[in-house]
């Protein structure tokens, strides 16, 4: 919340009216329901709405307390530009008969959920196909709403919006990935502050930073200069779920800096071999075994721990390399469900693990026993 000025502290309804009939002479009748008391509360309690319209003015003023539109606006001044939702594109497998047309931008979509009410979600092809010699063609598509609700599993893609002549059966051979959400305040706050805290100059590290986070669906970004000589720099990106983003994220990320090595086409200077990579992920195995409290099953504390661990490694991501031993053993005794444990291996040790620049430690194989 802003810092309120002194004028505008303990502006009630109740402290207004009194000062207002304060200045009323004093033998008339100021008492409540009284001609004078009557004509004044009216105007003191919208005075006092008045100053709660200037309090939220200044919080919206500021952008460690503003939000939603206000704070757009206010990055838009410093050319932070809010990133927008994208939509999931992955390939769908279409059988029938042979020669049966796919015309461009026929829909395509999951089921519907009755259980968990969730509902459809469609896709449409961005490309015109044709089923071959076997009655099968591979079309690429596209979500018809951008965000990360399009990205689905493979065998999600079951369903044709709008009939086609010749076509019986549809499915997604591998997941459908790539959509992100519209960046959200926290994000774009984040964002801001860098780029006025940290400023850019020339092609400095905080420049790539910068430039990294401006495209969609990427959260941290890690910066090696000269990685490779003179002239060199590599990036390392992460995803919006703090682990190795999508090559098509990764891509995307590139174009926008340097898409030909040298040529100062993008945002990096003339000169600069620029290379993005994903982040590399290096899973954390966890063994224990564990003394449970009573009513409570080694499922119930496998899915708290993993929900506990996860939140810590988001936590540390492109942040702190060090994942301690020490923190994943309060995560055990943190949760409820679990009274004691021992025999506890991260990764087979119980020493710390020390990630290099570029790695992202991730949930690999939990094994816990009673």
């Amino acid at each position: 919340m802003a810092i309120m000025p002194e004028f505008l502290q303990e502006q009630t309804e109740e402290v207004m009216l009194s000062r207002m009939l304060e200045r009323v002479p004093a033998d008339l009748d100021k008492s409540e329901g009284s001609y004078i008391w009557d004509s004044l509360a009216p105007t003191a309690y919208q005075l006092y709405r008045a100053s709660e319209w200037a309090r939220e003015v200044l919080d919206r003023g500021f952008a460690m307390t503003t939000f939603g539109p206000y704070l757009r606006m206010r990055c838009e001044e410093h050319g932070v530009i809010p990133r927008p939702a994208v939509a999931a594109t992955g390939f769908v497998v279409l059988t029938g008969s042979v020669g049966a047309a796919i015309p461009l931008g026929s829909r395509v979509a999951t089921p519907a959920d009755e259980m968990t009410e969730t509902s459809s979600i469609e896709y449409e092809t961005t490309e015109a196909g044709t089923l071959g010699s076997q009655g099968e063609a591979i079309v690429p598509i596209r979500a018809v709403d951008p965000g990360s609700r399009g990205n689905v599993p493979v065998g999600s893609v079951s369903l044709l919006v709008q009939p086609i002549a010749g076509v019986t059966g549809i499915t997604n051979t591998a997941a459908i990935t790539g959509g992100t959400d519209e960046e959200s305040d926290e994000a774009l706050l984040a964002r801001y502050l860098l780029k006025v805290r940290q400023p850019g100059t020339s092609g400095n590290r905080a420049d790539y930073q910068q430039w990294a986070l401006e495209t969609p669906g990427v959260s941290r970004v890690r910066v090696e200069p000269l990685w490779d000589g003179p002239g060199t720099v590599r990036l390392y990106v992460l995803g919006e779920d703090k682990r190795a983003p999508s090559q098509t994220i990764v891509d995307a990320v590139q174009y926008h800096i340097s898409p030909a090595a040298g040529h100062g086409e993008g945002k990096a200077p003339i000169g600069a071999a620029v290379t993005v990579e994903a982040a590399v992920e290096v899973p954390l195995h966890i063994e224990a075994k564990l003394t449970l409290a009573s009513g409570s099953t080694l499922e119930q504390a496998r899915e708290d721990f993993e929900t506990g661990l996860a939140d810590y490694l988001e936590q540390l991501a492109f942040v702190d390399p060090l994942i301690r031993y020490n923190r994943i053993s309060a995560i055990l005794l943190d949760i409820p469900r679990i009274v004691d444990f021992e025999h506890l291996l991260v990764s087979g040790g119980v020493d710390n693990i020390d990630l290099s620049l570029g790695e992202v430690a991730v949930i690999g194989a939990v094994s816990l026993s009673e």
